[in-house]
């Protein structure tokens, strides 16, 4: 089985709210990688997937919400790899499925939902699952796609990227997209990784147990910043939605309002606050996420 990663489209910035700072912004355009499995999702799949191949496993099970990006490229992966896949779901089931669940619904998803208490407990889950499941073959990735491999696969983003840059930016939900850039760069390169949920130090340990994990030496090119969460996961208001609109007319470029938009966001804050020097390049990774925006803007 192979799976095809492809060099993604580098793409400028040109707004001009930014010009009388002089940096030089740039959208790594994953999510145009694959028109279902989009942005880090891919990579962080590929190893997994190659891996249950190895291990001759028919059913790939995952865990997400009802909203989760990951849900839906697993579900998508598994139909285009040829796995049966499971998603265990955070929370009640409703009566009509978002656009979300039913997208994963329509790719052949398994759909079993858990209540929020069992889903926090992580050990208790994956015993849900095994014996809620006994009669499958089963290949687990956690929430999010946030194991060693999707680590490992996520260490690809960079490398093609064809010029220098001085900063590179994405935004976590798990630590694990982060932590493969981090491990990829050079050593003038440092990397901001944008929190998007409410939960002091949670994506620094996450990232800090990653170093441990593969016994590497805890470098100083990264950090975290949590300022740009917006009280919350999924948390959204009018000044986010206006930001997003203004960059989607200025450079053609959609964000979603859960993970893209708030890093952007936070990218333009701090280019104004004067945070990167005048002449530096910074990257800005797109990691897909545009399904979840129809269930999102409800809440504008």
């Amino acid at each position: 089985m192979q799976i095809e990663t492809v060099i993604p489209l580098l793409q400028p910035v040109n707004d001009e709210l930014l010009k009388p700072y002089g940096v030089n912004l740039f959208v790594l355009r994953t999510d145009l990688n694959h028109p279902h499995i989009s942005g880090n999702k891919l990579y962080k799949m590929k190893y997994n997937l190659l891996e249950a191949k190895k291990q001759n496993k028919k059913t790939i099970l995952t865990f997400g919400g009802a909203f989760s990006n990951h849900i839906a490229a697993t579900a998508a992966a598994g139909k285009e790899y040829g796995f049966k896949t499971i998603g265990l779901i955070r929370g009640e089931e409703y009566p009509q499925l978002n656009p979300t669940l039913l997208f994963a619904s329509e790719c052949g998803m398994q759909l079993q939902y858990v209540s929020r208490t069992l889903f926090r407990n992580k050990a208790e889950l994956n015993k849900y699952a095994t014996e809620t499941f006994p009669e499958e073959n089963i290949y687990f990735i956690p929430e999010g796609g946030s194991n060693e491999l999707g680590v490992i696969g996520c260490k690809e983003i960079t490398p093609h990227i064809p010029i220098n840059f001085d900063y590179i930016c994405c935004a976590c939900g798990t630590g694990a997209t982060i932590s493969g850039i981090t491990f990829s760069l050079k050593e003038n390169q440092k990397a901001i990784g944008f929190q998007i949920l409410k939960a002091e130090n949670y994506i620094q340990s996450e990232v800090e147990k990653w170093f441990e994990y593969f016994d590497l030496p805890l470098t100083a090119n990264w950090h975290i910043d949590e300022n740009y969460h917006f009280g919350k996961y999924g948390k959204i208001n009018p000044a986010l939605s206006n930001f997003i609109n203004h960059f989607e007319k200025e450079n053609i470029i959609p964000l979603d309002y859960v993970y893209t938009g708030k890093m952007m966001f936070g990218i333009y804050d701090l280019i104004k606050k004067g945070f990167f020097k005048k002449g530096q390049i910074i990257i800005a990774i797109h990691t897909g996420g545009l399904q979840g925006n129809a269930g999102f803007l409800s809440k504008i």
